[in-house]
């Protein structure tokens, strides 16, 4: 029987639509204990690797947090959105096709190394005590500095029309939004992330994840074993 109190890291894939926070109560939930923590929130309309601490592991979570990332996903081009994904509708279409796939090669490649990043006006970083995306759905101009971010892999998976497929491997702070919002301002036709999947955190695997409700039979397997 594994021992919440004491503490568990669990690899947990995040499935469409929840948020970090949904996934923790639920796991709150389940193990009956407090203290559940994350280590890096997802956004909702993003998938993959979530690392939840139990217990004493919650003191651990800004260690698991500081690890390297790795993601996959689109980017679609030729249209911007206010959210820099699908959480808005896209506006500000703008013709495409003429892009070369030497173009798009060209434009990643500038995003390569040490950058300054603005992190998206609807995010849940905090300004006056409040989340900046409240600020930004009441219509108020919310002005975020940029910070310093590293992309050590930013690669071309596919390309079919708009639809680029990509993956990434930055450190801690990125934010895959913005690098799609910049990648399409760098080439005149604007850009917004269509689908994002986060694939590891530090030497963590997806693929060594479980899914909500395999952890959730994994409880009640425990449960029945201990009678």
């Amino acid at each position: 029987m594994l021992n919440f109190e004491e503490g568990q890291v669990l690899l947990i894939n995040k499935p469409l639509r929840w948020t970090s926070f949904d996934a923790v109560r639920k796991i709150r939930n389940l193990v009956r204990i407090k203290k559940v923590g994350h280590a890096g929130t997802l956004d909702p309309l993003a998938t993959g690797l979530l690392i939840i601490c139990t217990g004493k592991f919650t003191k651990k979570i800004n260690e698991y947090m500081a690890r390297e990332k790795e993601y996959t996903g689109t980017i679609t081009l030729g249209a911007t959105t206010p959210t820099y994904d699908l959480e808005a509708e896209p506006e500000n279409f703008k013709p495409y096709a003429d892009i070369t796939d030497e173009q798009v090669l060209a434009a990643m490649d500038l995003f390569m190394g040490e950058i300054l990043q603005v992190p998206p006006a609807h995010s849940a970083i905090k300004q006056d005590g409040k989340r900046v995306y409240e600020l930004a759905r009441q219509g108020k101009t919310v002005k975020l500095e940029p910070r310093k971010v590293t992309i050590r892999e930013f690669e071309l998976v596919r390309r079919e029309g708009p639809l680029l497929s990509f993956r990434v491997v930055c450190t801690t702070g990125t934010y895959i939004r913005s690098l799609a919002s910049d990648l399409g301002q760098a080439l005149g036709c604007g850009a917004y992330l269509s689908s994002l999947c986060r694939t590891r955190i530090g030497e963590y695997l997806l693929e060594d994840a479980r899914t909500l409700t395999e952890f959730e039979e994994m409880i009640h397997d425990q449960k029945r074993m201990n009678g």
